[in-house]
Order: structure tokens, then sequence, then C-alpha cells
């Protein structure tokens, strides 16, 4: 292989595949290289979460997703906790249930069609880095390019090269999963409960198969011990009262769930994404969500570096931004896990009293909603900032400078940042052109928002000022959008 592009992501799971899809799409060259020859039937994502779903809406597959997939629009926690979604602030009030691998079919034929190249059964060895570029080693011979991405999971060779400790711990072992066939499908989409003997989690892939998770809690095994079909078959009975005639078990297998982060998420030229960067319990759906959102957060950020307009500290932001995020749902999905499998009967007791009072109670309904959906991250502001900065924006209907009436999240469809205003203001962001669209809300008393291409706030004011002439709305254009071309 001897192609020189700009970028070299290594991984080819759904963050990696986002990555190249946004990195073709905003002209940048892209190889991505994935040790896996072909599809894999396997998988242990299945929840695709609100925030995840308005980033889609962004690049213009929601819907390709939505329809590989069932929606869900409550949660059961600890089995007698409901957590409702319906009512979320967002054009998809819902979970999606879908296998990993249907996400990653649809986010592979989108960074085809936008010219990346996706090389597959390519290993990756490792990496070397100067001050021009980097060389990433595999097994098919070596890529030099401007940066590279590791985006290559809990083994990170990536990692690995960098010499980037991962630190952290085992939070729960011996967890048992199966894809099988049913003989009674449940009525629900998904299906959890734990108990005094365990837990159990039952997900449809959406055609026939069905993924059970199940751990017992009196009898732990080492990750290499096989896995009988009437083991799992036993605690799924026991934890939900019924195994829901379970068989004809197409794979088996035992793991172990770490809690970890990586000190850094970038080093000199390279930077790391998803699960080579964090891990954590399965406990909300989080793992694949939070790693398609590192890189829509890096993408628009290396882009703009690569077409030279990048303003200084732009690429540092993603490892202050993204890697509070990963610090976040560590723990958040940790307190969630621990919480669902107490051994103790009273704090069982205790926990479910007061997540039933909590979740009868609406701000708090909503906050766990927006929690766990993903609409509630955000990142930090600086001091002076306005509120606003930082927090993802909402869709809102607008109108573009060409007078077509359209949805914020369309415009974001073309990878720039938009300059929301409630005001006409033709011509504003000239100087900034290819950079920023000018939009009109259609509540006409709206200030001035400055929308970043990954759907957060960069930069507001509550005012309506003769914004020709205004310095402040100037500077935020400069520092977040570079220099002005003129």
């Amino acid at each position: 292989m001897s192609d020189t592009p700009d970028v070299v992501v290594v991984g080819g799971g759904p963050a990696g595949l986002l990555l190249a899809g946004d990195l073709a799409t905003a002209g940048v060259s892209c190889t991505l290289v994935e040790q896996r020859a072909g599809r894999s039937p396997l998988t242990r994502a299945f929840a695709v979460h609100a925030r995840t779903l308005e980033m889609f809406d962004a690049r213009d597959i929601a819907e390709r997703v939505i329809d590989t997939g069932q929606r869900v629009s409550a949660l059961s926690l600890f089995g007698s906790i409901e957590v409702d979604l319906s009512e979320l602030p967002t054009r998809f009030p819902f979970v999606l249930v879908t296998p990993q691998y249907n996400v990653e079919d649809v986010l592979a034929g989108r960074a085809r069609a936008a010219g990346a190249t996706l090389r597959t059964g390519v290993t990756a060895t490792g990496l070397d880095q100067d001050r021009d570029g980097v060389t990433v080693r595999t097994d098919q011979g070596d890529l030099r390019a401007k940066y590279a991405v590791g985006a290559d999971g809990v083994r990170s060779t990536v990692r690995d090269a960098l010499g980037l400790p991962f630190p952290g711990e085992a939070v729960v072992e011996s967890v048992m999963l199966a894809d099988v066939r049913l003989t009674t499908p449940p009525d629900d989409v998904l299906v959890a409960n734990a108990t005094d003997d365990g837990f159990a989690f039952v997900a449809p892939f959406g055609d026939g198969w069905y993924r059970v998770i199940a751990w017992d809690r009196k009898l732990q095994r080492p990750d290499d011990d096989p896995v009988d079909l009437a083991e799992i078959s036993a605690v799924a009975a026991k934890v939900l009262g019924t195994d829901y005639g379970l068989h004809d078990a197409r794979w088996l297998s035992r793991f172990h769930s770490d809690e970890r982060l990586v000190p850094r998420y970038r080093e000199g030229r390279v930077f790391l994404a998803g699960d080579a960067a964090h891990v954590h319990s399965p406990a909300g759906g989080q793992g694949m969500n939070t790693a398609l959102q590192d890189s829509a957060n890096l993408s628009w950020k290396l882009a703009a570096q690569l077409h030279g307009w990048a303003p200084s500290g732009l690429l540092d932001s993603y490892d202050t931004e993204r890697r509070a995020v990963g610090a976040s749902v560590v723990q958040g999905s940790g307190t969630l896990l621990r919480m669902a499998l107490t051994g103790s009967a009273p704090l069982r007791t205790v926990r479910n009293v007061a997540g039933a009072v909590a979740a009868s109670i609406g701000p708090v309904q909503r906050k766990a909603g927006e929690f766990v959906s993903g609409l509630a991250i955000g990142y930090t502001r600086s001091r002076g900032d306005h509120p606003l900065a930082g927090r993802r924006v909402p869709d809102v209907s607008i109108v573009t400078e060409g007078g077509t009436k359209t949805r914020l999240y369309e415009a974001l469809r073309a990878g720039r940042f938009v300059l929301l205003t409630g005001q006409d203001h033709h011509g504003l962001v000239d100087p900034w052109a290819g950079r920023v669209d000018l939009v009109t809300t259609v509540d006409r008393s709206h200030g001035l928002t400055l929308v970043r291409p990954d759907g957060y706030v960069a930069w507001a004011t509550d005012k309506r000022p003769m914004v020709r002439r205004d310095a402040e709305l100037r500077a935020a254009l400069i520092a977040w959008c570079g220099q002005p071309s003129r």
C-alpha cells in the first residue's frame, strides 16, 4: 500500500466509519484499515440513543438507520423503575434497538459514497510519528499520512504503539452471551431484570435471532471457561421468570466488563476514539453512542486543520472536551451497573423505592431521560460565556439566505458552522464563506447563535446588535472559524 492520504483511521467499527465518512465528505483524503475481512454477525451494542440519531440526522442517514431497528419509548432500570423517553425534546424521543452491524453497514456505505478508502483484512501492527506526519505500519505495507486516528477498540494497537496506559479495573466478571432462537419471544422489544440470583437481558437482532446476556451472582468463572446454553437458560429463567424457550445457539461467550480511561486522547499527530480511549459497563447502552460522538467531535476539527483555517488550539479541544465526557460516562454507567447488581437485599429495596419516587417526579424523570439519551451531554464553557455555550442545539425551523425553509439539522449536513439569527443579515458571514452558513430562525426574537458543525453552541448572545459592526460577533467568528478569507 503506497498511497498517502491526509488521515489514516485504524479500526472499522462505528467510530472509525463515521470519522472516515465525515472526513471524505469534507474533502479530506482518508484511508481506513480494518483487520476483519468481512461483515461480522456478532455484536455487543444494540442501542442507538436520541443524541446519536440527531447526529445521524445531520448526516442525512437517520432514517436509514431507523429503518433497521425497533423503537423503544421507555427504558426499565433495575426491573422496577421506568424511564420515559417519549417526551424528550428531540425529533427522536426513543431509543432505537438495532444491532451494531446494521449501523456499521449504513456508515460504511456513506463513507464509500463520499470517497473514503476502506481496506478490510488489513491489520495495523504499529506506528511512528514525526514533525511532518505519521507512518502506520500494517501487515500489507506502510501508510503515510498527516494524522492518524486509533479507533481500534479496547485492545488498541495504536494506543499501545503510543505507549499510553489504560488504567482501570473489571467491574463485573463472568458475563455470559448467547445468540439464540426463542420458542416464545417476549412481548417487549427489550427485556431486562436484576434479582438476588443475577441479571438477564434479551434483545432482538430483527431477523429471528436474539441476544441473551446473563450473569449468575453466585457462580463466577474465568473468561476462558466454556459456556453451556443450559447455564444461560437457568439464569434467565430465575431472573426473568422464563427462558423464552431459547435454543439453537449460534454463538456463546463469556467476558468481563472493564472501566478504563486513557490519560489523554491526543498524542502529537495521533488521536484515539471510542473503545481505544474509554471502556465502561454496558449499563445504559452508552458504548457505541459515546464512540460515535467522539468521532463527530473530532472530524470537523481535523478537516479545519487540514484545510488550513483551524484556530489555535482547536485540535487540542478534542481531548479537553471528549475526555471529560468519557470520564462522566464511565462514572455514570458504572453507577448504574453497581446499583443494578448490588448483592444486598435491603439496598435493593431502598434503591427501588427511592428510584420509583424519583421517577414519579417530572423534572427528575426528564433529567434521567436526557442523561441516558445523550441529550444532556455538553462541553464546559469559559467564564463570561453565554449560558448556552457548549450545550447541544435542538432542531429548529429556519430559512436559508436563499429563502428555503428547512430545519437546522438539515443545514448542518453541509458540515459547516451555522449562524442562527432572528433578523435578516444577508451577506454577514461572506468573509467566512465555505466555513459558516447564515440562516434566519422562524422565531424573529432570536438573538445570535453560532452553532458548531457537531451541533453544539460555540457562541451566543441575546442581544440584537448592529451585527455588521459588532466586535464581539467578529471576535467569536475568528475564535471558532479562523481569520476571514477576505
